[in-house]
């Protein structure tokens, strides 16, 4: 574990020759590793070095990682990804909330204090029904208690302790019983058969209303349920993973891609790159992300075979309770697999040469664009009623939000809820003053025909001439053109999905700024 002069450790690594190893860093014949400009960063900033003495190489395949996990060292892999674990917080407060919790980079929880769970896989029914669960339980949202009842309140959402509609002690009573859930003490089985139970009761006291209240959350805990049942039987299934590396010299980086496949079909991708500094290897990664991971495959077919792989496999076996095989795609491979290799290095080949997101080059061919659509405008109207409507611009540069370009309007000339003319306003309004310089490679409109007619014709009167797309939510149809007919792209598409992602920040950016001006009212 080397440290720098504040006696923080910013990198962890592990040798059978721990003198051999350090001796390494510090003495100029071994050429190959001071020919690296971040290793020799990291040299210059160790101030001493200190070490743990393990049993065997298994051992020390784990240590490390869990000291990584827990110290995430500045010069070692850091898994960046879109798809990170999730821990869910109740504050401790007089009427506490539920939180998504953010751990820092020294893995401290930010944010109030407060009882913190988990980890919940992204995409997990717990994750998935954070906003589900504070509507079932009634758990306030507001970061300070208002003075007067928010639109939670009115929708049925919250029981409003701001204006003491509910006691502490009822309110506690339903913190409790989602901290049972969150915990694991109760299953959402249990609950539901207590509600169910209230349900019959208030119905038989002849309160209608409050049973249809409790009918419609028994309702929505079984969706719930439904989620979860699916989650346990997915992961319980054998599944094979395909991740393929390449390296990015002029940089100094390594570039992974990681493909899941059940049952012949992809169900999942993840990019990830990390700095070849020191001892950050294949195989170090390999330890590491499988050690976050809440399941482990029984096959990991590779492009590349990683150093001590036999060590690395039984300190995987540990981790998932059987045997794992991590096997080298070769000329005896079966034809799909390495058909499936080799569409990983495709597409790691492009992001290195190119410098660009494939799916960008997907999104081109299947829309016949002129050039790739490196920069990407967004528009969406949140328009939740008659008294406040508002309209966002998010900007995608490479497949990743810049929220230096997220513009927000409020509607000035639309009095009624016509979305058309409310997204002739805002396209409008965005490019009016924009530099032509800076003008994005194509614009997406959330809606259908008649949104993106809207936007044709404010790009119009603007002289702009700039591929204009929408999406349509309901079938997530692709419109190229008011007239024609829509493009269906395959859900499992990558560019189907930038694009839905770049439709829901729309989404939450407007929805954000709605909510926003309701509460100054």
């Amino acid at each position: 574990m080397m440290k720098n002069k504040e006696g923080r450790i910013i990198y962890i690594g592990k040798a059978k020759n721990l003198r051999k190893r350090v001796l390494s860093y510090f003495t100029y014949g071994h050429s190959q590793e001071l020919s690296n400009w971040k290793t020799m960063k990291l040299i210059g900033k160790i101030q001493d070095i200190d070490f743990l003495v393990t049993d065997n190489e298994v051992e020390a395949f784990l240590l490390e990682s869990n000291l990584i996990k827990q110290y995430r060292p500045l010069f070692n892999i850091d898994l960046k990804d879109q798809q990170r674990y999730t821990y869910l917080k109740i504050s401790d407060e007089l009427f506490p909330r539920l939180l998504v919790a953010r751990r820092n980079r020294d893995g401290k929880f930010m944010g109030p204090k407060g009882r913190v769970f988990g980890p919940f896989v992204h995409g997990s029914s717990k994750f998935l029904a954070i906003g589900l669960l504070r509507k079932i339980f009634k758990i306030r949202i507001c970061n300070r208690l208002p003075k007067k009842p928010c639109l939670e309140y009115f929708i049925n959402n919250c029981d409003a302790p701001c204006i003491n509609n509910v006691t502490q002690n009822k309110y506690m009573e339903s913190v409790e019983s989602l901290v049972n859930i969150l915990q694991g003490r109760k299953s959402i089985d249990d609950f539901i058969e207590k509600m169910k139970e209230d349900m019959n009761n208030a119905s038989l006291g002849l309160d209608y209303e409050k049973a249809k209240e409790i009918r419609d959350t028994v309702n929505r805990l079984e969706n719930l349920r439904s989620k979860q049942k699916i989650e346990q039987s997915i992961s319980s299934r054998s599944e094979e993973e395909y991740v393929g590396i390449q390296y990015n010299r002029l940089q100094s980086k390594a570039h992974i891609l990681i493909l899941r496949r059940y049952r012949g079909v992809i169900r999942d991708r993840k990019k990830y790159e990390f700095e070849l500094v020191g001892d950050n290897s294949f195989s170090s990664f390999l330890s590491q992300y499988y050690n976050s991971k809440s399941s482990v495959p029984r096959f990991i077919y590779v492009n590349e075979e990683p150093d001590s792989k036999q060590v690395l496999e039984k300190s995987l076996e540990r981790i998932a309770s059987h045997t794992v095989n991590i096997i080298k795609i070769s000329n005896r491979t079966a034809v799909e697999r390495k058909q499936l290799m080799n569409l990983i290095d495709r597409n790691l080949s492009t992001y290195i040469s190119k410098g660009y997101e494939p799916a960008l080059f997907e999104l081109k061919r299947i829309l016949n664009l002129g050039s790739l659509p490196k920069v990407i405008d967004c528009f969406d109207i949140s328009n939740l009623g008659l008294s406040i409507a508002v309209g966002s611009c998010v900007r995608f540069v490479n497949g990743i939000p810049e929220k230096s370009y997220y513009r927000r309007f409020k509607i000035r000339t639309v009095r009624d809820q016509n979305d058309f003319a409310m997204i002739n306003e805002i396209v409008g309004r965005r490019y009016s003053k924009e530099d032509r310089l800076n003008l994005p490679d194509l614009i997406l409109i959330d809606g259908g025909k008649g949104q993106l007619h809207s936007a044709f014709d404010a790009l119009s009167k603007l002289n702009i001439k700039i591929p204009c797309i929408s999406i349509a939510k309901e079938n997530e149809e692709i419109f190229v053109n008011p007239s024609n007919s829509p493009i269906v792209i395959p859900k499992s598409n990558q560019s189907l999905k930038m694009l839905q992602y770049l439709r829901d920040e729309a989404h939450r950016f407007g929805l954000q700024y709605n909510v926003k001006l309701r509460d100054l009212q």
